[in-house]
């Protein structure tokens, strides 16, 4: 459950490697048709249960009541009527005419930015805050990067009628001070968290730390496709409403599916959600888009896919940037959202399967993705988003004409401090 990446000799959990799957196309519809995640909380070998005794009952319940909701038409319709009335769901997709020109593709973007709040994080938010209304708790915590999560579990919980307490890296708190301003306009408590290494992972073992002193009064709204199961699977299943719609609009809207799909991925909410739309559409090709940073080198990037490997951190088994201890590599990237060394366990293993390609975009590649965004469409995104931005520009050279779909996750506003320090306007 802490920063330390469990490899050690001897734990079987611990052992596990990709040798274990299937034939691919198997391993595949296991996901598809509900097999996966298995009664272990696996998906194949990633993923599962590793936290303290004292949580494990906190967990099983936050399971059978996700579970007991999830069937229960009263709560289906009071989801539906809240992402229609409050989220503003279902968001707009539209053609990118100014950049499909520039460069030289059919670009759609799904507009999720333009859900309340201005980022996917609410969809999870109000999910899982109503699911605390039926868990009987007393208050929720949460953990933030970028701010988004923040800021949504603190609107969530002004809606739903809950007290509120964000974690935030001290150094997430200074690079994101927009959103640590709009928490705390939401009624929300916010905690620059100074240990670690001040940022979404410090932030996380903060949060697990309190979970722990009262696990059944409090409920942990974690924010990304991570940490231990169900929380993998609940995230998921509250933001695949992204690629519902995106896949439904795209028939609609364009009378095809897309050659290809984009999607930032640090933990990797947004991505999971999305890209499940289209899993079972072998003719889309499925890109998830990590951090590049500044270079290949060790703490310069977030790139876990490239260059991580298999071990647990924050409760789950996943690809993780890890030194040669074994210990969680220091990692960069200029957008606080994707600075995490690890993955959601089902992207681990939609990679491991081939599913899905993971590529990088770096810092440099992603602040002219946003000054493209910005001139070409009078859309100022955020900057985890213009990774995924950045690879359709890397992408289109090789597949002129072809049609790329991307996930807008997130608006701009709150970069904008990032981005008068690394890219000011003359």
């Amino acid at each position: 459950m802490s920063s330390t990446a469990a490899t050690k000799a001897g734990n079987p959990e611990a052992d596990f490697s990709v040798s274990g799957l299937g034939n691919p196309q198997e391993e595949l519809g296991k996901l598809l048709s509900g097999q996966y995640p298995d009664a272990r909380g696996r998906y194949g070998p990633f993923g599962g249960r590793f936290v303290p005794e004292t949580l494990m009952g906190a967990i099983t319940r936050l399971e059978e009541v996700a579970k007991a909701a999830f069937v229960d038409p009263a709560f289906a319709a009071e989801l539906r009527d809240q992402q229609r009335v409050w989220i503003g769901r279902p968001t707009p997709m539209m053609r990118a005419e100014g950049l499909s020109k520039e460069w030289g593709v059919d670009l759609w973007l799904k507009r999720e930015e333009l859900a309340h709040t201005g980022a996917h994080k609410i969809n999870n938010a109000l999910g899982q805050a109503l699911l605390a209304k039926r868990l009987g708790v007393k208050r929720i915590i949460a953990e933030t990067g970028a701010g988004q999560h923040g800021v949504a579990t603190a609107a969530a919980c002004a809606r739903v009628g809950f007290p509120c307490r964000v974690y935030m890296g001290a150094q997430d708190v200074e690079r994101q001070a927009p959103n640590v301003q709009r928490m705390k306009r939401l009624g929300a408590e916010v905690v620059p968290v100074t240990s670690g290494d001040q940022t979404l992972r410090a932030a996380i073992d903060e949060a697990l730390r309190h979970w722990v002193s009262d696990p059944m009064g409090t409920h942990y709204l974690l924010g990304s496709a991570v940490g231990p199961h169900p929380f993998p699977w609940l995230v998921r299943t509250f933001q695949s409403v992204i690629g519902t719609e995106a896949r439904a609009q795209m028939l609609q809207q364009a009378g095809r599916l897309p050659d290809a799909v984009f999607a930032a991925v640090g933990g990797g909410s947004n991505a999971i959600g999305f890209f499940h739309g289209f899993l079972g559409d072998s003719q889309v090709q499925i890109l998830g888009v990590e951090a590049g940073g500044t270079s290949d080198e060790p703490g310069m990037h977030s790139a876990t896919m490239a260059h991580g490997r298999p071990g647990v951190l924050h409760g789950c088994y996943s690809m993780l940037l890890q030194d040669e201890a074994g210990q969680v590599a220091d990692t960069h990237s200029i957008s606080a959202g994707l600075d995490y060394p690890g993955v959601g366990p089902e992207h681990a293993f939609l990679h491991a399967i081939g599913r899905v390609k993971y590529v990088r975009a770096t810092d440099a590649q992603t602040l002219e993705a946003v000054n493209a965004c910005c001139r070409h469409e009078g859309i100022l995104p955020a900057l985890e988003p213009s990774h995924a931005l950045a690879a359709v520009r890397n992408w289109a050279k090789a597949n002129p004409g072809k049609t790329a779909l991307v996930n807008l996750c997130g608006r701009g506003d709150k970069d904008m401090p990032i981005l008068m320090k690394h890219a000011p306007m003359a």
